[in-house]
């Protein structure tokens, strides 16, 4: 591939480094538009609308700081990277924040239990990984050819930044803790993989010869470089693939749980909702009228069906709910379900 030329150079610098001036043009576009597509984010999340959150990743401006670390990166422009950086920790702070505003104000009484938006962004596996870095080399390949940066607004769609902020702010406001951690971390393997392929990406097509042509400046481009963002890739890859067994664990335990939670409530005519399994706890959910079935059977059940290690939380109609912990008969009543 035929190194690109000094035009193109300064063209990927002027879209990519935002200037440091507040007032600058590049500066307020970014922090206008990263508030709105927060704004939209949690707004889509909350009213569990796909249509509103891919409108927030159509308008969120993150990919810009991002890409921009990349090219710092391989331009060895330790201003610019420390820029584009700092912007990218701030912009997420700023949007994590938004979602702790909007979860304040309208947080659902069963703390987004039911959410799709939120459930499909806390469990991020090594096959989000894998998508993120092939959506990565997308958006550098469409910045280094401007015959295809019309497939930009799909890379945006493609690539998870901004909503998984905002569940993380949603999350925190109530108090799923572990839930919020992957959803951040959902967000940090994007970055990771975007950093990475954009480097290699850059480093391809000769960047730097295009960037020196162009007088922008370029320092020595050094191999530590390049072992650190791979490091950064592998060390996002290390949760993931713990959250891949553990995905497939609930998996199995959900298959497990289910026959046994059907006859339960057959038995005392009641209608079974959902069962499912959540960070190795299982989660049923009934329909019925009174009396409400005994929790404590449903536990023994499990016992004695091989799921006797998993906590079960049991949700009956009108919120309460039920919390029976591995290795016991009884249950506690719960007003809010732990999730």
């Amino acid at each position: 591939m035929a190194p690109i030329d000094a035009a193109a150079a300064e063209r990927m610098a002027k879209t990519l480094f935002i200037e440091r001036n507040w007032r600058s043009p590049s500066s307020t576009r970014f922090w206008v538009l990263l508030v709105l597509a927060s704004v939209i984010a949690s707004a889509g999340v909350v009213g569990d609308s796909t249509a509103t959150v891919i409108g927030a990743m159509i308008v969120a401006p993150l990919m810009t700081p991002i890409l921009g670390s990349a090219l710092a990166l391989v331009l060895a422009d330790r201003h610019h990277l420390a820029r584009s950086v700092l912007l990218v920790i701030g912009g997420a702070l700023a949007v994590v924040a938004i979602g702790l505003l909007m979860g304040w104000l309208v947080a659902p009484p069963d703390a987004f239990a039911s959410n799709s938006q939120v459930s499909s962004r806390i469990s991020p596996r090594l096959i989000d990984l894998l998508a993120a870095l092939a959506t990565g080399t997308v958006g550098a390949f469409a910045l280094v050819r401007s015959d295809v940066s019309d497939t930009l607004p799909g890379v945006a769609i493609a690539i998870s930044l901004v909503p998984p902020l905002s569940v993380t702010g949603l999350l925190l406001t109530v108090g799923r803790y572990h839930d919020a951690f992957q959803s951040a971390l959902l967000f940090t393997t994007n970055v990771a993989a975007i950093v990475a392929t954009g480097t290699l990406v850059f480093l391809l097509y000769g960047v730097r010869e295009g960037a020196r042509a162009a007088d922008l400046p370029v320092g020595e481009f050094r191999g530590r470089s390049l072992v650190g963002v791979t490091a950064m890739v592998v060390l996002v890859a290390v949760p993931l693939t713990t959250g891949s067994l553990s995905v497939a664990r609930d998996r199995q335990l959900a298959a497990g749980a289910r026959p046994v939670a059907e006859r339960w409530a057959a038995a005392g005519k009641w209608q079974l909702a959902s069962v499912e399994a959540r960070n190795g706890v299982v989660v049923v959910g009934v329909l019925g009228l009174p009396p409400h079935p005994a929790p404590g059977a449903l536990r023994v059940a499990l016992d004695h069906s091989g799921v006797g290690d998993a906590d079960l939380e049991l949700h009956l109609v009108g919120g309460r709910t039920h919390w029976c912990p591995a290795g016991g008969t009884s249950c506690t009543v719960e007003e809010t379900g732990r999730v």
